[in-house]
């Protein structure tokens, strides 16, 4: 089976968490955290600045790993670094996602997370519970 790796951006203002919605693709409506592919000779952090920037017009600041999460979708295995970030500049100006909102620890489980996303939610409220 194929591996695709990427990096998901968990961003974080004030205690709330950033989820995007998909607006294309075999998984379109499904909710999200944004980022992307990681390219050859680019570290996940520096995909992950790439990927806010070319999706939501925004920089971010990488701040630390959360978890890699290994998922196995029907068509390929997905491995994703995803990231504790916060916002440097910009507006999170939707580019490529159908919807955002910003989700409270209560309610990170409102929307229809993708599958590798919604095994993030307990390390989320967990982190967020300590900071």
């Amino acid at each position: 089976m194929k591996t695709i790796k990427v990096v998901a951006a968990i961003i974080i203002e004030n205690g709330n968490v950033f989820a995007t919605q998909r607006g294309y693709g075999e998984f379109k409506d499904g909710w999200e955290f944004p980022g992307g592919k990681v390219e050859a000779n680019e570290t996940p952090e520096d995909a992950l600045v790439r990927e806010i920037k070319e999706e939501l017009d925004t920089e971010i600041e990488v701040l630390e790993l959360l978890d890699t999460v290994e998922y196995d979708y029907p068509k390929f295995h997905l491995s994703m670094e995803c990231f504790i970030c916060k916002m440097k500049s910009g507006d999170l100006i939707l580019k490529e996602h159908e919807a955002a909102k910003w989700l409270t620890k209560e309610t990170l489980d409102s929307v229809d997370w993708l599958p590798a996303d919604e095994g993030l939610i307990g390390k989320i409220e967990e982190y967020l519970g300590r900071n």
